[in-house]
């Protein structure tokens, strides 16, 4: 059975919706796939990613009208994005004022090297080398 199921995406809720979308576009390289506008229900899906929507995982980010902070869960860890360097990586959105909230380097009893950086809304996002 489970080999018909598959990851479709993660939904995060956002206070600003526009400065969440830069965030994830600008410093993570993810497109704008498509929105979804719901005048009625008062909330807007906006879905980001890397490629098209039938093969790969996506990010949907929900804002829902009029609410600007939402109280972070403790049972929530962390989005993981590979990047190829994460020396320059995390230079590059330190200068453009990213919080860097773990500095790169080897992770605690291996090599892999990882960093963590924050999104606009406090979400925690793992950057790892990936060759």
């Amino acid at each position: 059975m489970s080999e018909s199921f598959r990851y479709l995406h993660t939904m995060l809720r956002v206070g600003d919706l526009d400065r969440s979308i830069a965030f994830y576009t600008t410093h993570l390289g993810m497109k704008e796939l498509r929105r979804n506008d719901v005048p009625d229900g008062k909330y807007t899906l906006v879905f980001l990613g890397y490629g098209d929507e039938s093969r790969e995982t996506v990010l949907e980010l929900t804002y829902n009208y009029g609410v600007e902070t939402y109280e972070m869960g403790g049972a929530f860890g962390h989005l993981a994005i590979g990047v190829p360097d994460i020396y320059g990586s995390c230079e590059k959105m330190r200068a453009a004022g990213v919080k860097i909230s773990r500095e790169p380097g080897p992770v605690k009893f291996g090599t892999t090297l990882i960093a963590f950086i924050e999104d606009p809304d406090g979400y925690k996002i793992e950057l790892i080398q990936r060759k």
